[in-house]
């Protein structure tokens, strides 16, 4: 059984490692499928094509964005299989404080597969494409806190009242951002599918309440470190993340004076899971009690 154990906590952290990769990869993939107007290439669900689970012969141009859409689909089965193996070294490990962590990966995955059955049979309505991907950056967070956990628990860290408050104030206006980042998008040209319906909002003036979202989270990230009672630690996750959202900020203003070509914006959609990660990292390093992983 000591064997056991010890294998399991030896597995443990890869696999967690992988699973948080593959959450964000699956992001960047299902951003590649609306970029190439792929949304509708497999057009229902859970079948791609009416009597069929696999694609069927097409023209060219539509076998590469029904393939596109399929291989989507196809990855959702590597993050079923990394999610299990963490639940299996989980439970191997003893890992009481990790198992609805875990758990919470399988069926938050399996939710996904719901919502994007959903999305497709909405005919990529943009408001279930947002709750795919917001559903997405929850998961993202969950298998962060696996990974940061993956040698030993965290216990619950008390932090000055004031660094707590901004925290959770940087953490809230965060998930702020990417969410008006979602509004922007559903209102922009990228649908998934010419004949996708789009949010009636004025694309500009989103674009401009999303950058002035985008400021007040600087701002309230310097405040942050320069607070009384933030630790060397958190001071290090705020530099990390400081350098990430200045390069994913320059990426949006560049995508944007471009008039959103697909390569910047795909760019963009892959920089701002890399924003959530650097912005869930700085909460744990305030919440929890941890070393210099």
């Amino acid at each position: 059984m000591g064997k056991l154990r010890a294998r399991a906590i030896r597995v443990l952290a890869p696999a967690s490692g992988f699973l948080l990769f593959a959450q964000a990869a699956i992001v960047v993939t299902g951003g590649a499928v609306r970029l190439t107007g792929s949304g509708l290439g497999c057009p229902t669900w859970p079948e791609c094509t009416p009597g069929s689970y696999t694609p069927k012969p097409y023209q060219v141009e539509e076998q590469v964005k029904v393939w596109i859409e399929f291989g989507n689909r196809l990855l959702t089965f590597v993050l079923v299989l990394a999610a299990i193996t963490v639940v299996v070294s989980v439970l191997a490990a003893g890992r009481k404080d990790l198992r609805g962590l875990a758990l919470g990966q399988v069926l938050g995955i399996f939710g996904q597969g719901i919502l994007g059955g959903i999305t497709v049979l909405t005919d990529l309505h943009p408001a279930t494409v947002a709750a795919h991907f917001l559903l997405s950056i929850v998961l993202i967070a969950g298998a962060t806190s696996l990974r940061a956990q993956r040698f030993e628990p965290l216990v619950n860290q008390e932090s000055a009242p004031l660094v707590k408050k901004i925290a959770t104030a940087h953490i809230a206006i965060s998930f702020l951002v990417i969410f008006l980042g979602t509004l922007v998008t559903g209102s922009g040209p990228h649908a998934g599918d010419a004949a996708a319906t789009r949010f009636p909002f004025d694309l500009r003036t989103m674009a401009w309440i999303h950058a002035d979202s985008v400021i007040v989270l600087f701002g309230v990230t310097f405040g942050f470190f320069v607070a009384n009672g933030v630790s060397a630690h958190t001071k290090r996750r705020l530099k990390i993340f400081l350098l990430i959202a200045l390069a994913q900020g320059l990426i949006g203003y560049v995508q944007w004076y471009l008039d959103l070509p697909e390569l910047i914006v795909g760019l963009h959609l892959a920089g701002s899971t890399l924003v959530w990660i650097a912005s869930w990292r700085v909460w744990l390093s305030v919440t929890k009690r941890m070393d210099s992983k």
